[in-house]
């Protein structure tokens, strides 16, 4: 590859080697988010695949049920101080050991036993909470360096590196529950030979994507590392975490988009706990499940999409300007109220029907059900988790770390409580506890979008 150095006459002694390496970074930042978004895409379609598939393949005892609620109950307890974790290995560091979770999680799969399942998703919840955080620094950090050494606004190129990553692991659901419906369908349900095909598949997926995370450049940023003598800053740093992470609770529009958070976990654990198990599987068999799921993470990614975009120009308008005027605050609640509000009927349409007149049926109606309602639940999840970081960035734009680690947390410890309460309930009866969720949910939101409205309302 040709190389044209900046400044033709150099004298011998001038530092070609730094013009060199200055103007082969921003091509190694831009491959650097290549290498990022190929390599989530490998772990996530092979553990999302997985995950749908604990409550059918890892029946016996609620194994695979049980697990995942000590998963995210692990991941909830993390996710409070993953980040001074990243702080101390790196933001690249981080993200090879937080492969590693996953791996052990799918190797687990392969020998399902509680005294290999549950170390392996403790030690997961910890790897998660480590492996966004870093996603998160590591991305910012090729952004800004990108945005700085090509005189480009930093803004525009973070949402562009976001849009890229979100856009490739978006397709993760559907990639990986494909593979799950070829592999499974070509073998008689329930064989457990093609379900340690399928499992040693990922692994191979896994096992791409962890090597992949080995060539990502290592990033030499002295914000992302602790020095030496560090005892007294990362005591600090401890002590500011905790705070930026309680200082949300003590504000009241917080306190009004909690159950709101808590419910965005709840419809997703419905599906991978109930949906999968009590819906697709009596009709469709196990490899009916990635089916069910490829279309469910098809819509959930469209509308993921979408919305991203829209939530990625936020972004930047936030990054840009000191503070927003009460127009497009008022005008950008008015706009998330209305999504949040369609997303949550879409779901409430399906909990009533369950709650009600559901039951499996065969022939071509028993595919059709369970498609459809896939389809709706996920347009309703692509459309509600968007919503909320775009809330949450409108609302808590001086201490955003805080925020989301309220949204970590809650929507982490929902997904926990279902995957236990699945244990104990039916169908019907979980149906009609979302359906009551939605209503108690929503309820104090809309409140908060008329406080904040009328606050900002101006004088008759």
């Amino acid at each position: 590859m040709a190389i044209e150095l900046m400044g033709t006459h150099q004298e011998e002694e001038a530092p070609l080697v730094a013009d060199v390496s200055e103007i082969e970074t921003p091509k190694n930042r831009t491959r650097d988010v290549h290498i990022l978004s190929c390599a989530f895409l490998l772990v996530f379609l092979a553990y999302g695949a997985a995950q749908n598939l604990q409550t059918t393949v890892n029946a016996r005892g609620n194994l695979g049920t049980v697990t995942l609620g000590i998963l995210y109950v692990s991941f909830a307890v993390f996710s409070l101080f993953a980040s001074l974790v990243v702080r101390v290995m790196g933001s690249r560091n981080s993200l090879v050991l937080g492969t590693t979770g996953y791996l052990l999680f799918i190797a687990a799969n392969l020998k399902p036993t509680w005294y290999t399942m549950v170390p392996v998703s403790l030690f997961l919840g910890f790897a998660a909470s480590i492996i966004w955080v870093g996603e998160g620094t590591y991305l910012t950090s090729l952004a800004r360096g990108h945005a700085r050494d090509s005189n480009l606004h930093e803004g525009t190129v973070i949402g562009n590196f976001n849009g890229e990553f979100w856009a490739m692991f978006a397709l993760h659901q559907f990639v990986g529950n494909l593979i799950t419906l070829a592999v499974l369908e070509s073998g008689a349900d329930g064989s457990s030979s093609n379900k340690s095909l399928l499992f040693i598949v990922f692994l191979c997926s896994m096992t791409l994507g962890a090597i992949l995370m080995c060539f990502l450049r290592k990033i030499d940023d002295k914000e992302e590392k602790v020095s030496e003598d560090s005892s007294v800053s990362f005591c600090s740093a401890v002590i500011s975490r905790l705070k930026s992470v309680i200082t949300p609770l003590l504000d009241f529009k917080m306190l009004l988009i909690i159950p709101l958070i808590a419910y965005s976990g709840l419809q997703q654990a419905f599906v991978w706990a109930e949906y999968t198990k009590d819906v697709v599987n009596p009709t469709l068999g196990e490899a009916g499940v990635g089916g069910a799921m490829a279309v469910y993470g098809a819509f959930d990614a469209i509308m993921r999409l979408d919305d991203q975009l829209s939530g990625l120009n936020l972004m930047v308008k936030l990054h840009i300007q000191c503070s927003l005027v009460a127009g497009r605050l008022t005008s950008g609640l008015k706009s998330i109220t209305f999504i949040v509000c369609a997303g949550a009927f879409f779901q409430a349409v399906i909990f009533v029907w369950l709650s009600l007149k559901y039951s499996a049926t065969g022939g071509v109606l028993g595919i059709v059900y369970p498609l459809l309602m896939a389809a709706l639940l996920g347009i309703g999840d692509g459309v509600l988790n968007t919503q909320l970081s775009a809330l949450l960035a409108l609302l808590f734009k001086h201490n955003m770390e805080g925020a989301f680690s309220q949204l970590k947390v809650w929507q982490s410890s929902a997904i926990a409580s279902v995957f236990f309460l699945n244990t104990a309930v039916t169908l019907r009866t979980m149906a009609m506890i979302m359906l009551a969720a939605i209503f108690v949910s929503l309820a104090p939101f809309l409140y908060l979008v008329l406080k904040v409205e009328k606050a900002f309302s101006p004088p008759p």
